[in-house]
């Protein structure tokens, strides 16, 4: 009789035993169920229901997405069974299913190899029989003659055959030559579907501990990168004087590994990949510094909202000067993660074809660097001075910009007290005295003593608050603010209401409403939510998918515009008003008119301007002409300086059918040097800005009328010298 070894033994009944604890070990398919796609990343709900045993179990999720952050891992529907572990990783051994179309183009590719490899096969057979008919062309021996009839048909059957292999062989070549260039075609569309060549798949192992057998409807939830939205808007207007149709649409992209089949779809206007850590505002301690450190002023981070639109492949633009407006030549633009850039023209204009990079740096010597997400065809740019410390004037406790210097806390408690102007009688807002930390106030006539406290009380919501908890209001957030006077006052609120109160309503936590293609649009307070009524499939191809969310009815302003100072066509424009109330992210918008496409704009809510002016395109039946007169056209000399007369006449013709308003702009040039002087200006019957040199005319022209406008200006300057006239 035989003995096994006892290490053998032992490791036997070690197996044993864990194949008993852990009886419950199997793969677990799971279903994409919703999908909520975020500007940079998405969140994805999956469900499973599964069946365990008492004791241990290990469940594990094959087939996910390579691209999980591990962190945001969350599983619900538990009941009473506990979690032991929950682990991610990469399964190298896993491929990833492609779409249909993908593996058609695929499986296009390795026929095409089999095709190709086929006509080589046929070429080397050619080959080797006319390398055989070749090596055997000897006729007859030494004693015997071959008779000329023989020769004859020995000599037509190498003639023809030889031709026939060789062009058999051409043919072959030519197949070879078709196949490959399907190749390239296939390979180049593949690389358009952004094929990703990896074909590992994530997988999450879940182990659990029950009591008892159970049935679980498991839900799982994380984030992943590979995907995103990104708005786009068109902008129709169908006639003049008629409101115009801003269609909201979203295009969907993903390339996390996995497709998503007929899911649910929620489309937010949140980033989870923002920094939302609150920055700290530390003093700040001047010291003298060396002339030649290398000393950089600290600038505030911008709050721009743009978001990468991996569909621009071309991007143009012109980049200016903060201050003083004007194009800046010589910027370098440069694609991020590149060395590919250009430089801005004269005109400070620039144009370049995106690679690989997501984002564009702008930079230029004594100018702060800017950087921008390629979000846009059209990408306008302005340049901050970059002010060094020794060009730094402290005066007190403020600088001399014109900047609002007092503290956070006085600019917000001013803004909602500014809300009130105009909106409630009795009102008055009293401004602080500039000192550090004063706050605007808020005084109800009628009430309190001259000498004493007669701050109004402040209900938001319901709750008393204090003037300085009134500052962490943003003034946004307000639907409505109300005054309570007299007995309406102190019989709700006593004594504290002696000098009056402010009633403060504000946003609810969400606002729901469906809008007209049957969306439900859900607004927070720091985001928008667009629950798609509709089931959508998106594949993992990076490809777009184009969603329409919302729609509304803009009303607009139309006007004419020229500039014939720089361009000599006349522009239709719509002024948009109010247009911020529609919640909208910053965009590219495509413009038409009349049923045909007239360019594109871009939509920006981060602007301060409280309208949106967009073109719609050139009118050829508005006829504008700039000409210089030449009863001014003169150079005259006084003493050391030279003086030269300049005068323009502007001749504007309607020739529609209809009245129309245009709005025309020129210019009067402003001195950089105290050496040149402009005088003698003459603006003619123009609004006049003085600050900017900018001449403004209004002009209602009647059908078929003809109009004239002149401006004049003289320029001296010292005998010797160029001016960029």
């Amino acid at each position: 009789m035989t003995t096994q070894p006892k290490p053998l033994k032992t490791l036997l009944i070690f197996l044993f035993l864990l194949g008993t604890q852990l009886t419950n070990a199997f793969q677990q398919p799971s279903k994409i169920k919703m999908v909520t796609v975020y500007l940079d990343g998405a969140e994805i709900n999956r469900e499973s229901s599964i069946k365990i045993n008492s004791g241990k179990s290990e469940i594990t999720f094959n087939g996910l997405s390579p691209h999980i952050e591990e962190s945001s891992i969350q599983i619900s529907g538990l009941k009473d069974v506990s979690i032991l572990s929950i682990n991610y990783g990469i399964n190298y051994l896993s491929k990833q299913k492609q779409s249909d179309s993908i593996s058609a183009l695929q499986n296009e590719l390795k026929t095409l190899d089999d095709k190709i490899q086929n006509q080589y096969d046929l070429i080397a057979g050619y080959n080797e029989e006319l390398s055989l008919i070749q090596s055997n062309k000897k006729l007859g021996n030494e004693t015997e003659v071959v008779s000329l009839e023989k020769l004859k048909t020995f000599a037509t059957y190498y003639r023809t055959r030889i031709t026939e292999l060789k062009i058999a062989t051409n043919k072959s070549h030519k197949a070879i030559e078709v196949h490959t260039d399907l190749q390239v075609d296939i390979n180049q569309q593949l690389a358009e579907l952004n094929v990703d060549e990896k074909v590992q798949t994530g997988e999450i192992k879940l182990k659990l501990n029950s009591d008892i057998a159970t049935s679980l409807d498991l839900k799982l939830k994380y984030n992943i990168k590979n995907a995103g939205w990104f708005p786009v808007y068109d902008l129709k207007a169908e006639k003049i004087n008629s409101p115009i149709t801003l269609e909201y649409k979203a295009h969907v992209f993903q390339n996390s590994g996995c497709d998503w089949t007929d899911v649910n779809l929620v489309l937010s206007t949140s980033d989870p990949n923002t920094n939302n850590e609150k920055p700290i505002v530390n003093p700040k301690y001047l010291n003298f510094i060396s002339a030649y450190s290398n000393y950089q002023s600290q600038r505030a981070t911008r709050s721009y909202n743009y978001k990468y639109n991996p569909l621009v492949k071309n991007v143009s633009g012109v980049v200016t000067s903060s201050s003083d407006g004007l194009p800046l030549p010589g910027v370098s633009v440069i694609e991020k993660g590149t060395t590919y850039g250009v430089q801005t023209d004269f005109d400070g204009r620039y144009a370049l074809k995106t690679t690989s990079g997501n984002a564009l740096r702008y930079s230029y010597v004594g100018m702060k660097t800017e950087e921008l997400p390629i979000h846009s065809s059209i990408m306008n740019v302005t340049l901050d001075d970059d002010v060094t410390l020794d060009e730094v004037v402290v005066a007190g406790y403020g600088t001399t910009s014109k900047a609002y210097t007092g503290s956070v806390s006085s600019i917000k408690t001013e803004e909602i007290s500014r809300a009130f102007v105009g909106e409630v009688a009795g009102v008055n807002i009293i401004n602080g005295n500039g000192s550090p930390g004063t706050n605007a106030k808020i005084r109800i006539r009628g009430y309190g003593s001259i000498h004493g406290n007669n701050k109004p009380l402040y209900v938001v919501d319901g709750v008393p608050y204090s003037n300085t908890d009134l500052s962490n209001i943003d003034p946004s957030d307000i639907i409505s603010t109300d005054i309570l006077k007299d007995a309406a006052a102190t019989s709700m609120y006593g004594s504290h209401g002696a000098n009056g109160v402010v009633l403060i309503t504000l946003k609810k936590e969400s606002d729901r409403k469906v809008n007209d293609l049957g969306i439900t649009v859900e607004t927070g307070i720091t985001n928008t939510r667009f629950e798609i009524n509709k089931k959508h499939s998106i594949p993992s191809d990076g490809d777009i998918s184009v969603i329409e969310i919302d729609q509304f009815s803009v009303p607009a302003t139309y006007n004419y515009f020229a500039a014939p100072v720089l361009n000599e066509n006349v522009f239709l424009t719509a002024k948009i008003g109010n247009w911020e109330q529609y919640n909208l992210l910053p965009a590219e918008a495509n413009v038409y008119f009349e049923g045909s496409y007239s360019g594109k704009t871009n939509i920006n809510p981060s602007a301060t301007t409280d309208s949106l002016t967009i073109s719609l395109g050139v009118d050829p039946n508005i006829i504008v002409k700039r000409k210089q007169r030449n009863d001014f056209k003169k150079t005259t000399f006084i003493g050391n300086n030279r003086v030269i007369q300049k005068a323009f006449e502007i001749e504007i013709k309607n020739n529609k059918t209809s009245d129309i308003q245009l709005t025309l702009l020129d210019r009067i040039p402003k001195s950089q040097d105290k050496t040149i002087k402009i005088d003698d200006i003459e603006t003619g019957n123009s609004n006049y800005d003085e600050d900017k040199g900018i001449l403004k005319w209004t002009l209602n022209l009647k059908s078929s009328a003809t109009e004239n406008v002149k401006h004049s200006y003289s320029v001296k300057f010292p005998k010797g010298k160029r001016v960029n006239l």
